[in-house]
């Protein structure tokens, strides 16, 4: 299995020596400090030395962290959809993406909590760059996605992580987790990038693709912040797009995002698994002759689960109606929700730029807008 050494996480008999390598590295001292205030430093380093398997470190210390982050910074994680999941069964969770580490975190703490397989996630090797967070990523059970490539390494790159994740899945039992589509959601438009499908799709050995897909075992996932604790930090790369500009980001910009989102407002987070795609599969192969139109049939089947799942909190209907200078959702908020939504607004945005403003309010509103084309009453 060594073709898989430049993008797989770490084997179990790895994880000891990694620990060893980062038990006294400055930033494993403030997580640890973090999720445990009144354990002395020699006690969690001691523990942290006799874990030799990424399930003990996931389970033992960032579950305990994830609990401390959601008591600090949220009103709590809800859910949905995980009671019709079977238990020592893997499944291909394909997600709406917010927050860089939260996303699949959360989604992990959450089958780990029902009693489920937990993921391994694809990640941007772009978000590892420095040493720790390799390592850190790497005892969670990240797997690289490999960016700034050519277009025949990325072809090349495209074909190993396919079968990366066909291994995975269909020979080690072990689920996935990638978003639907490369990297995080900025506008609240949740879209599903056929390309991502057909990338997952090259490991297929089968002249029906679909049928690959079935045998994956495709769960749409939708996750929803009531507050995005990285709403202002997207705001530069939407403005520089809606002025055709190309965005550079700063070379520290990927880890304030981390931090950001971990420690950010949240309030109340929601996460909503659908149905395993079976007979919506059936479906698009019996209306579809064409491969291409199949896996963009397949995308939008995704994209309407996704946003059929998403939970609306009063944070977007606010800004729905602000975006639209309607009272249409009044019944949804109160008005002291809509005063601290305001005052979010003008401290982060202030008045004096109506383009940002735009994009911030257009953030939270999209999510209503994509489920007012599926509904009349929400």
């Amino acid at each position: 299995m060594q073709k898989f050494d430049a993008i797989r996480p770490f084997y179990d008999s790895e994880i000891n020596e990694a620990l060893h390598d980062v038990v006294n590295h400055p930033m494993m001292k403030t997580m640890m400090n973090f999720t445990f205030p009144e354990v002395k430093d020699e006690v969690w380093k001691e523990q942290l030395k006799k874990t030799h398997s990424i399930r003990d470190f996931q389970c033992n210390f960032i579950y305990n962290t994830i609990q401390k982050v959601l008591e600090k910074s949220s009103e709590g994680l809800t859910t949905s959809g995980f009671e019709k999941l079977e238990p020592n069964t893997s499944y291909l969770f394909i997600s709406n993406h917010r927050d860089i580490l939260l996303d699949t975190t959360l989604l992990n703490v959450c089958l780990f909590e029902h009693g489920l397989v937990m993921t391994a996630s694809a990640i941007g090797d772009n978000l590892v760059k420095k040493a720790f967070l390799a390592t850190l990523a790497k005892l969670n059970r990240n797997f690289l996605v490999l960016r700034g490539l050519s277009p025949r390494e990325m072809l090349q790159s495209s074909k190993l992580l396919s079968e990366y994740m066909g291994q995975l899945l269909l020979r080690e039992n072990r689920s996935v987790w990638i978003a639907q589509k490369e990297g995080r959601t900025k506008d609240g438009n949740d879209e599903t990038n056929p390309g991502v499908l057909k990338m997952i799709g090259m490991a297929s050995d089968e002249e029906d693709l679909m049928n690959y897909f079935k045998k994956l075992k495709i769960v749409p996932v939708s996750i929803s912040y009531e507050y995005d604790p990285t709403d202002v930090l997207k705001m530069p790369q939407l403005m520089a797009e809606a002025n055709n500009e190309v965005y550079v980001k700063d070379k520290n910009e990927d880890f304030m995002n981390i931090i950001s989102g971990i420690m950010g407002t949240k309030k109340r987070i929601h996460i909503s698994v659908g149905d395993v795609l079976d007979t919506e599969i059936d479906q698009i192969v019996a209306e579809n002759d064409n491969a291409n139109k199949q896996v963009q049939a397949l995308a939008q089947t995704i994209d309407d689960i996704i946003i059929k799942n998403y939970q609306l909190w009063p944070t977007n209907f606010i800004a729905y109606d602000i975006l639209n200078e309607t009272n249409k959702f009044a019944d949804k908020y109160k008005e002291s929700e809509k005063s601290l939504f305001e005052r979010r607004l003008e401290m982060r945005i202030g008045s004096d730029n109506p383009v940002t403003r735009q994009g911030f309010l257009a953030m939270y509103a999209n999510p209503v807008v994509n489920k007012l084309k599926y509904q009349d009453v929400i």
